[in-house]
């Protein structure tokens, strides 16, 4: 006489365990902006790099950042009210992160990487905002973009977004372990390696099929290379190779890296916590191994 009194005891159990889940999960939601953890996510994401000018107040607006499209230029994100984001809400912030739209409802640029950032956590996103509250502010006024026709036309964003954006925050894969997850979103989403080693088609989204086989379009000085562990890409390099050239830009065959990825490492990738970068290189060497699709230009 079990059936009926056991299926309620397992129904009752598995209830007690949602609802467990749901109460942890708030939980998790409801702790305060943490300004400090902000700092690391603020590095973890690259921030400062494409947002500081060389000699510039942090923040105030970045370099010129050519790409096959157009000129970009990062805005002011210090929270100066008229020129940065001083009067942007929380809401506005996580609406621009996971959305790309701007408080006044325009589509932003996906050199913008809210294409990755989208799957940034709740807190992630609260922790981050808090710690921008504390930059100080500039007045340095926003430099418009400088792009080719048919780019310069944002309103074209709009059916580029329904054809090629999904929003949504990363969901851990049930079959895998929590250092691979952790590697996963910090590739996916916070360091956004993809948005520079995977290839894109004409219309500037990412080839999904070719996940990190490495760009065929420059950004910058860098064409970024294959991180899959294929004989083109990471192969030959260990996961200890991977971490190091993380913490240090030091290369396993000699040298360092430079250019664009020279200031990841320095602002970015060097501040991750050792436990971190080691969740990277897991993540990199469980891909599949596929060829790059950067064709070399013949001597």
């Amino acid at each position: 006489m079990t059936g009926r009194r056991g299926t309620t005891g397992r129904l009752l159990r598995i209830v007690c365990a949602v609802a467990a889940g749901l109460a942890g999960a708030a939980q998790a939601q409801e702790q305060p902006p943490s300004v400090a953890r902000g700092k690391y996510i603020f590095d973890a994401a690259g921030c400062y790099g494409c947002h500081t000018e060389a000699g510039g107040a942090p923040l105030a607006g970045g370099p010129a950042l050519k790409t096959p499209f157009g000129t970009f230029y990062a805005p002011n994100i210090t929270p100066d009210p008229e020129h940065g984001i001083g009067r942007w809400s929380d809401a506005d912030f996580a609406r621009a992160l996971r959305e790309g739209v701007s408080p006044s409802g325009e589509h932003l640029y996906p050199v913008f990487p809210y294409t990755a950032y989208t799957k940034m956590t709740a807190q992630d996103v609260v922790d981050l905002r808090a710690y921008l509250k504390t930059v100080p502010p500039s007045t340095k006024p926003r430099r418009a973009h400088e792009l080719r026709f048919p780019y310069a036309i944002r309103a074209a964003l709009a059916p580029w977004k329904w054809l090629y954006f999904t929003a949504g925050e990363y969901t851990p894969a049930p079959d895998k372990d929590m250092t691979w997850n952790r590697g996963a979103y910090l590739v996916e989403a916070l360091t956004h390696c993809g948005e520079c080693h995977t290839p894109r088609n004409t219309f500037g989204p990412l080839e999904r099929n070719h996940w990190l086989t490495g760009a065929r379009m420059p950004v910058g000085n860098l064409v970024a290379g294959n991180l899959t562990p294929d004989k083109t890409g990471l192969a030959d390099w260990t996961a200890a190779d991977i971490v190091e050239t993380l913490a240090s830009g030091t290369l396993p065959e000699g040298g360092t890296v430079g250019a664009e990825m020279g200031e990841v490492v320095r602002n970015s990738t060097g501040r991750l916590t050792p436990q971190d970068r080691e969740a990277i290189a897991v993540y990199l060497k469980a891909l599949p191994a596929q060829p790059t699709t950067v064709k070399k230009k013949a001597n």
